[in-house]
């Protein structure tokens, strides 16, 4: 079974950069099909998809957030890694790295537990 962990700063100012790790057990990031992606949801909002790094080390975010959003991966320890810079009030939100295997008819999705990120000075 395929477990994730989001780890972090509860706490960012303005301005920085903030950095999360995602920590994935029970498989590799490198198997293929898989695909490992960051999620976020502001207080009272919906779900906002913010990219994703796959299997083979491509990675992609969405076109809103490319400016200031970067995602990568560590394989030597199993984990992927969003970095935000600039930070805003904005930005507060829970963060979810989730996990998905996508292959002919088989889509299955794998989630972290959420890590609230309060943007505040």
């Amino acid at each position: 079974q395929v477990q994730l962990q989001e780890s972090g700063p509860d706490l960012v100012k303005p301005s920085q950069t903030l950095s999360l790790t995602c920590t994935v057990s029970g498989g590799s990031i490198r198997t293929a099909n898989y695909y490992w992606s960051w999620i976020r949801q502001p207080p009272g909002k919906g779900v906002e998809f913010m990219g994703y790094i796959s299997y083979d080390g491509s990675a992609s975010v969405t076109p809103s957030l490319k400016s200031h959003t970067s995602i990568s991966r560590d394989t030597s320890k199993n984990q992927f890694s969003l970095q935000l810079n600039s930070i805003r009030a904005e930005d507060t939100a829970v963060y979810y790295c989730r996990g998905s295997y996508s292959f002919s008819s088989i889509n299955v999705d794998y989630w972290g537990k959420g890590t609230l990120v309060t943007v505040s000075s």
